[in-house]
C-alpha cells in the first residue's frame, strides 16, 4: 500500500488494516442477521474465570523486554525460544512451523517460525485453533518524523497482546482442563506485520493454511486487545466470511457481562490474518480493537496497555470454551 498521507482519513489502509465507514458495517449488519439459538439445553454459563490477568500482562512486559521482535533480529530469536518454552510448560506438544520470505525491501531472504502448541488436539471431536501474532512491524510507519518512522515499533499492544493472553489461557486450561471433546492449539504465528504492503504480511497465517493436517474447525484470532480503553465491535469481514461463530462469540460476551466491551455493533472492515485462514477453510473471526492511537509508532509501549483489558479477552475465551454444550461451527 502507499503511503498514507491523512492521519484522520476516513480509510486507513497502508499497513494492512483497512478502515471504513459505517456504512458498510450496517450493510453487513443486515446481511449477517440475527444471532445463533441452541436447541439443546445448555448448563449455566461459567461466569467466574480463573484467568489472571496480572500474569498475562507480566508474559506482555517480557516480551517487550526482548527488544522489538523483528525477522532475523537477536530479539526475534529470543522471543521466540522463550515463547515456545512458556507454551511447552502447558500443552502436550509444542513445535516450530518454519517457514522463510524474500524480503522486497532488500531482497534478503527472512526465516521465520509459527510456535504452535497443541492441548488434546489428536483425541478432540471439535479443535479450535486460537492465533494472534508475536512479531512486530519493522518500521514505525505512522510517525510524521523520518527519522522515528524508520525504527521498529515496541509492539507491546501490536504483538505482544494477544500472544499474553493465550500463554495465560493455556496456564489456565492446564490447571483446569477443558471437556475432553475439545481439542486447543495455540498458534503464535510470525511475519504478519513485516510489510510495507499487503503483499508481504500475514505471512505466517497463510503458512499454517496451507499447512497438511487437521488445522482447526475453527478459529480466534486476537491482535491489539490490550489497550488500556478496550472496546472491540464486531469486525464486518469476520462477520461476513464467519457468521456463525462471529454471532455466537459476541452473544456469549454479553451473557458472561462483556457486553459493553465486545458490542453487538460494528467497527471498520479489517485486513488482517483472519482472511487468510478463512480462504485456507478455517473459519475465523478476528477480536481488534482498531481506534488504538498509537498503532506503528514508537509510542506502542508497556504504560498504553492494561491488565485489566487483557483480563477481560481472557475471560471471553475461557468462559467460551468452557460452554455446554460445546460450540460447533
Amino acid at each position: 500500500m502507499g503511503e498514507l498521507t491523512d492521519r484522520k482519513a476516513i480509510q486507513r489502509c497502508h499497513a494492512g488494516y483497512c478502515r471504513q465507514g459505517a456504512a458498510r458495517g450496517l450493510v453487513l449488519a443486515a446481511l449477517v442477521g440475527a444471532s445463533l439459538s441452541f436447541a439443546a439445553v445448555a448448563r449455566p454459563l461459567q461466569q467466574t474465570t480463573n484467568f489472571d490477568g496480572d500474569r498475562a500482562m507480566a508474559d506482555l512486559r517480557k516480551q517487550v523486554a526482548f527488544g522489538p521482535r523483528v525477522p532475523t533480529t537477536k530479539g526475534h530469536e529470543e522471543c521466540r525460544d522463550w515463547l515456545k518454552a512458556e507454551l511447552a510448560k502447558s500443552c502436550d506438544s509444542v513445535f516450530l512451523q518454519p517457514f522463510t520470505h524474500k524480503w522486497s525491501r532488500n531482497d534478503k531472504v527472512l526465516p521465520m517460525d509459527n510456535i504452535v502448541g497443541e492441548v488434546n488436539w489428536k483425541d478432540a471431536t471439535t479443535r479450535v485453533a486460537l492465533f494472534a501474532h508475536w512479531d512486530t512491524r519493522p518500521t514505525a510507519d505512522q510517525e510524521y518524523d523520518a527519522e522515528r518512522a524508520a525504527k521498529p515499533i515496541p509492539g507491546a499492544n501490536d504483538g505482544a497482546s494477544g500472544v499474553a493472553v493465550l500463554l495465560e489461557l493455556a496456564r489456565v486450561i492446564k490447571a483446569k482442563p477443558l471437556d475432553k471433546s475439545i481439542g486447543i492449539r495455540f498458534v503464535l504465528v510470525d511475519g504478519e506485520d513485516v510489510g510495507p504492503g499487503l503483499d508481504e504480511m500475514f505471512l505466517g497465517a497463510t503458512h499454517y493454511a496451507k499447512s497438511e493436517g487437521r488445522k482447526g474447525d475453527y478459529g480466534i484470532l486476537l491482535d491489539m486487545i490490550g489497550d488500556k480503553d478496550l472496546r472491540v465491535p464486531k469486525e464486518p469481514n469476520s462477520a461476513r466470511l464467519a457468521p456463525k461463530l462471529t454471532n455466537a462469540l459476541y452473544e456469549h460476551a454479553k451473557a458472561v457481562g462483556l457486553g459493553s466491551t465486545f458490542p453487538d455493533s460494528f467497527q471498520g472492515e479489517i485486513y488482517d490474518d483472519h482472511l487468510a485462514l478463512n480462504e485456507g477453510g478455517i473459519p475465523t473471526v478476528d477480536l481488534i480493537d482498531f481506534t488504538y492511537q498509537p498503532w506503528h509508532t514508537l509510542e506502542d509501549t508497556v504504560d498504553k496497555c492494561s491488565a485489566t483489558s487483557l483480563f477481560k479477552v481472557g475471560k471471553l475465551l475461557e468462559t467460551w470454551l468452557r460452554k455446554s454444550p460445546v460450540w460447533k461451527p
